[in-house]
């Protein structure tokens, strides 16, 4: 008996609690209607400039972005990087065009994913890193893409510090049975040229362990053999 009056005084209590609000709310209505319906207009606004700005503005951009792609696409996949970068031919832009008059839409974005790529295999690495950088990678295979082409461009400009950085980068964003024991294996060869061998051999070794059928796997143990020798 005690317990449900307990009980009932609790719930009168939250119904008091519950009323107040109520008309604290209410009271706030009727002194603030102008303000209230403003913000609802802009609310309204804001919602319909949104769905304004994304089928009438976004979309077409994305389209018009797609269709510039298409031949700079076509040059980068044949190797010809130069030419994907600023004349890919027939009037359509280049990667850098794309990127200064698209830069915000997702076709531009990937665009600085391929001009940086594009340098990586041009030799100039510093602009690699650059447009791999304002790369914004979704999803689980682009960013270990992405920071794996930043480890190899600081390979490349001898800054073995931040390449190590971005090959483990690479190899903790996500695992992918390809990708994953592949920059794993730069792991250790970096480890490998800086005098690590434990380490080197703790990379080759989580190959063997995790991605032995991997392309990679499959001839790793010769690599845990060199570097066991060492250690």
């Amino acid at each position: 008996m005690a317990r449900r009056k307990r009980n009932q005084k609790k719930a009168d209590e939250t119904l008091v609690d519950i009323v107040e609000v109520r008309d604290s709310a209410q009271s706030f209505v009727d002194n603030n209607q102008q303000l209230i319906f403003g913000a609802l207009v802009a609310l309204v606004l804001a919602i319909g400039g949104v769905f304004a700005y994304n089928n009438f503005f976004k979309k077409p951009r994305q389209a018009e972005a797609e269709e510039q792609m298409f031949r700079a696409q076509e040059q980068f996949e044949q190797d010809s990087f130069a030419l994907a970068l600023a004349n890919p031919g027939g009037g359509y832009m280049g990667l850098l065009d794309i990127i200064d008059n698209y830069g915000g839409t997702a076709a531009g974005n990937s665009a600085k994913y391929y001009a940086g790529i594009s340098y990586l295999n041009l030799g100039k690495y510093e602009a690699a890193v650059d447009y791999l950088q304002q790369f914004k990678a979704k999803g689980s295979i682009t960013p270990i893409m992405k920071y794996g082409a930043m480890g190899d461009a600081y390979s490349e400009l001898q800054d073995f510090d931040s390449a190590m950085k971005y090959y483990k980068k690479a190899v903790s964003e996500s695992e992918n049975d390809f990708l994953t024991p592949y920059y794993l294996k730069k792991v250790g060869l970096l480890n490998e040229r800086n005098g690590n061998f434990a380490e080197a051999q703790k990379a080759y070794q989580e190959i063997l362990d995790n991605y032995p059928d991997s392309p990679i796997g499959r001839d790793i143990e010769k690599y845990i053999t060199r570097v066991a020798a060492k250690s």
